[in-house]
């Protein structure tokens, strides 16, 4: 363990450290109940250098992300749905949603309301979705929440067959290298 960083109010806590040589940020986050999707949005932004393409956040949103995460289907309130967004921008995925896109399981129930839904999440960067072999909803009979359980595949080996190739655009500013482009673009139009 390299760092652990944590609030007063026991909402989150923040781990850093290593598995098998490769770097790790776990955070775990209990959102209030009233204003999660703020307070969530807030701390996410607020440490937003902390989080990177290693980083795996086990949140209770005590808000579900997406109608099919609950039994009810109103539409997602304004507030969850700006939450969501800056999970788009900081390229974080709900992992089980990912790799359940169609399924409906969930887990919390309301014996107030009646009703079921999916308020406790796991979220990791897009990049690193071929790292998540495997997440399930896990039953508990002593709690209202029901775990969740995500399986790492660790192998560094993957890696390289699924990283993302991007130009690097400052080699055109070199002159040779404009002109050799537009040679092969040449030559490959005579062919």
């Amino acid at each position: 363990m390299k760092a652990i960083t944590r609030d007063k109010e026991g909402h989150y806590i923040i781990l850093k450290g290593s598995i098998q040589q490769e770097d790790i940020t776990l955070v775990n986050i209990y959102a209030p109940n009233i204003g999660a999707s703020t307070y969530i949005k807030t701390l996410l932004e607020d440490y937003k250098g902390e989080i990177n393409s290693n980083t795996i956040i086990a949140v209770d949103f005590n808000t579900p992300l997406t109608s099919l995460d609950r039994s009810s289907r109103p539409k997602i309130n304004k507030e969850t749905q700006t939450l969501y967004k800056v999970l788009v921008q900081m390229d974080l995925i709900d992992i089980y949603r990912e790799l359940h896109p169609q399924t409906a399981e969930f887990t919390f129930f309301s014996s107030v309301h009646e009703t079921c839904s999916k308020i406790d999440h796991m979220l990791g960067h897009k990049l690193n979705l071929y790292k998540f072999k495997k997440t399930e909803i896990i039953s508990c009979i002593f709690s209202y929440h029901n775990g969740m359980q995500l399986e790492i595949n660790c192998n560094k080996n993957m890696q390289r067959y699924l990283n993302i190739w991007r130009l690097n655009s400052i080699v055109l500013n070199n002159e040779w290298v404009i002109t050799e482009i537009k040679e092969e673009i040449k030559s490959s139009w005579k062919q």
